[in-house]
């Protein structure tokens, strides 16, 4: 879709406030008013046209009980479900060119669409105030505003502009034999060559094909050490082979993936800068490049997020956003996995807090939220595992008997108030994420954190679907329906033992069952195997 520029001057309309942050966000401050000529990179998502249609046909491919389990919907069937109606596309491309303003398609669907303004315009165009914030910890500047309004015409066909109110914090977050013996997975490699695992990577994380080399003569000596990932690039990225430029991230999700995985052919998704923030756009822009595959991987593991509460709810969660994308993914039949975070129930990483901090994407229920474990007998919650209840999300149904037999255990006196006991909680699963030795340049390491925990998971989900590729059979596809049903927990390791502190409190504490610090357990490769019946 192309809006091109209107020449006259609008009549100034009535406006409605859209989005609101009563508070900036912890770990930032204001700093500055933005420089008024300063060009901002907006974009604009659209009302999807029927996203409850998605979502039920979406359980419906994912429930192991249902008739349609596993029959996975094309491109053309979800994209029919979320692409906006036709008055939504014209009331929005009336204001734009009202107001002056030329913008582009992002996505296929036209969903969302982009343009660029300087600031004066958009604090114009949105009754805002963008403001140059701080975050000291992290030595990063955002320019966002509090606030913004629509105009009432607009309500019910714009769902949301971004990035306004939503900051930015990513987090980062043993060997191969180690785990293969704890979690039975198998050294024998993978022969369903249509079967592929996807991981990204953020913030100038670059995957070092030296190191890889390196650590799969180390500790997979029975694999060709040459063994090796490809490379897809979006929003300016590059994957650079000096050896100083390789990442700590990127080295660990790709040695645990393509070393875990035995020979399931691994996609490196490299993001570059040219979005804005660098990290909530990168997500979408992710999925939405899977979502033009015609054959999207089946498997695909992120290791970096942000709290909750620094980014938009309606970005989060309304209409045509990152959470609903990553439904359409599961639709098409991919598996989504997410590292829970590394700050208990603090958030994403450690923070000075009162009231519990969930973490996003962990709290959207379209995908699997890993935490992390740590010892072996018995493995134990790893003290820094978040976990908890989103303030944005119900608790889905698939989900909903564990989280209150969790509650009616906890008690309904326990950190009263601290948390949203009517949330998604999180995270599903758990897996080791202490101590993983890695390479980076050319250097063995150790390394911990729930990033270490997502992409070993994923490598087994991985090695599960080759069997059921190689036996005919449809991929796992959305797991969490799965995962909460009989056959799933019985797959399963239950942890009993640990918490994780946080938030001036001990944290919630692990259980039998599920629970928000390691979910329903850790994975048993033959008996995985077993429940989706091989």
């Amino acid at each position: 879709m192309l809006v091109t520029v209107g020449m006259g001057k609008p009549a100034t309309p009535q406006m409605k406030v859209h989005e609101l942050l009563k508070n900036i966000p912890d770990g930032f401050s204001a700093v500055a008013i933005a420089d008024p000529e300063q060009t901002l990179k907006l974009r604009i998502a659209l009302v999807q046209s029927n996203f409850a249609e998605l979502e039920r046909r979406l359980y419906d491919v994912s429930t192991p009980s249902s008739t349609n389990y596993g029959k996975y919907l094309s491109k053309a069937e979800v994209q029919g479900l979320v692409a906006p109606k036709q008055d939504s596309v014209e009331a929005v491309d009336a204001w734009m060119k009202e107001s002056g303003l030329t913008a582009t398609s992002v996505s296929s669907t036209g969903e969302w669409i982009s343009f660029e303004v300087p600031v004066r315009k958009a604090n114009e165009l949105f009754d805002a105030n963008f403001t140059v914030f701080e975050n000291a910890d992290l030595e990063y500047e955002v320019v966002r505003t509090l606030s913004y309004s629509i105009p009432v015409e607009l309500e019910g066909h714009l769902d949301l502009v971004h990035p306004t109110v939503t900051s930015v914090v990513t987090f980062l977050n043993n060997h191969p034999a180690c785990l293969q013996a704890l979690y039975g997975i198998p050294t024998t490699p993978a022969t369903q060559y249509s079967n592929r695992l996807a991981v990204t990577g953020f913030i100038k994380q670059y995957a070092n094909t030296a190191d890889l080399e390196t650590f799969l003569s180390k500790f997979r000596p029975d694999m060709p050490s040459s063994t090796t990932f490809t490379l897809d690039t979006i929003d300016g990225g590059s994957n650079p082979q000096q050896g100083s430029q390789a990442g700590t991230e990127a080295n660990l999700d790709i040695q645990y993936t393509v070393g875990m995985a035995t020979n399931v052919p691994t996609l490196f998704i490299s993001v570059g800068e040219d979005t804005q923030d660098g990290g909530l756009e990168g997500f979408l822009d992710v999925v939405n490049f899977l979502l033009e595959m015609d054959s999207p991987p089946q498997v695909l593991t992120t290791s970096y997020g942000q709290n909750e509460d620094t980014m938009s709810r309606n970005l989060a969660k309304f209409g045509s956003n990152l959470c609903n994308a990553y439904a359409q993914l599961g639709a098409r039949g991919t598996s989504i996995l997410f590292s829970s975070g590394d700050g208990g129930v603090g958030g994403s990483h450690p923070s000075v807090c009162f009231n519990f901090v969930p973490t996003f994407p962990s709290g959207c229920p379209f995908l699997t939220s890993v935490g992390a474990t740590q010892g072996t007998s018995p493995e134990t919650a790893a003290y820094f595992s978040s976990g908890g209840f989103s303030n944005y999300f119900p608790t889905p149904e698939y989900q909903a008997d564990d989280v209150a037999d969790y509650l009616a255990a906890l008690g309904s006196d326990t950190y009263a108030g601290r948390f949203n006991a009517s949330g998604r909680a999180f995270p599903d699963v758990a897996a080791q994420g202490v101590d993983f030795e890695i390479v980076v340049d050319g250097k063995t390491e150790a390394v911990s954190g729930t990033s270490c925990s997502s992409p070993l998971y994923a490598s087994v989900i991985s090695l599960v679907n080759d069997r059921l590729i190689a036996a005919r059979e449809s991929p796992m596809g959305f797991l969490n329906p799965f995962l909460y049903s009989a056959a799933g927990r019985a797959a399963l390791t239950d942890i009993t033992s640990g918490s994780n502190p946080g938030c001036l409190s001990s944290g919630f504490p692990a259980r039998a069952g599920w629970d928000p610090v390691t979910g329903l357990g850790t994975p048993d490769f033959d008996r995985l195997l077993a429940a989706v019946g091989l």
